[in-house]
């Protein structure tokens, strides 16, 4: 038998210890969600204290950076290994839930199967070999139920390695836009250009050539006029 199994057996003397009961099982798992998530707050204190001690040292005291940002890495990785332990007692918890109130209910069911069959005892065997057949069948939903909650889940969570150099471009960016921010431009100057010159347009080619006509037509009627004038009298 490995160490593990002995731990989780124990030895003879566990076996007459009385189980503890699902609320007793529920309170406990409360209380150490309670204390992980105290913890979780902690670490996310500790890494924003890392952050701020890289940005300070910068390139001045690149070692201490460089030591910042490694804490800051391993209060990551504990940060993460405690999200799949909250994920896992999590799931614990709901299957304890639910496995306390699936043996409520087969208790109720229990109690309504005698309480049917004391109010059918006058009834032929028939009847009731269908009412039990019926429980059965609610019994066998009920094992079906128990066996899905006690199938093994896994949790797993996949990381981008690349994650860090990300994050460090991304303060690098900060920090150069803090930088620009402070750059003073050159002040821009206030007077206006001179202003152009107003020109009156020109008259087209097609406005000169339309005058051109109308007095050579104004010419023709004059001498239209001056003849009829001279053969009247």
């Amino acid at each position: 038998m490995s160490k593990l199994g002995k731990f989780f057996k124990g030895g003879g003397s566990s076996k007459s210890r009385a189980a503890p009961s699902p609320q007793e099982a529920l309170v406990r798992l409360r209380e150490t969600e309670e204390m992980l998530g105290k913890k979780q707050e902690y670490l996310e204190n500790r890494i924003q204290r890392e952050i701020a001690l890289a940005k300070k040292h910068g390139t001045q005291n690149k070692r201490a950076a460089l030591q910042a940002l490694k804490r800051k890495k391993r209060f990551e990785k504990q940060l993460t290994q405690i999200d799949g332990t909250l994920s896992t007692i999590e799931f614990q918890r709901e299957a304890l839930e639910n496995s306390h109130t699936n043996t409520e209910v087969l208790r109720n069911m229990g109690f309504a199967a005698k309480a049917m069959k004391s109010v059918h005892e006058n009834m032929d065997l028939n009847k009731i070999d269908d009412l039990m057949q019926e429980i059965t069948e609610q019994q066998d939903i009920a094992q079906e139920i128990s066996e899905a909650f006690s199938q093994r889940v896994g949790f797993g969570d996949d990381f981008d390695e690349d994650e860090l150099m990300a994050e460090l471009e991304e303060l690098e960016q900060e920090e150069l836009n803090k930088k620009m921010t402070n750059i003073r431009l050159p002040n821009v100057p206030s007077s206006s250009l001179p202003a152009q010159p107003n020109r009156k347009p020109g008259m087209s080619s097609t406005a000169r050539r339309s005058r051109a006509a109308s007095s050579r037509r104004a010419e023709e009627e004059d001498d239209d006029i001056k003849q009829l004038a001279a053969w009247a009298t």
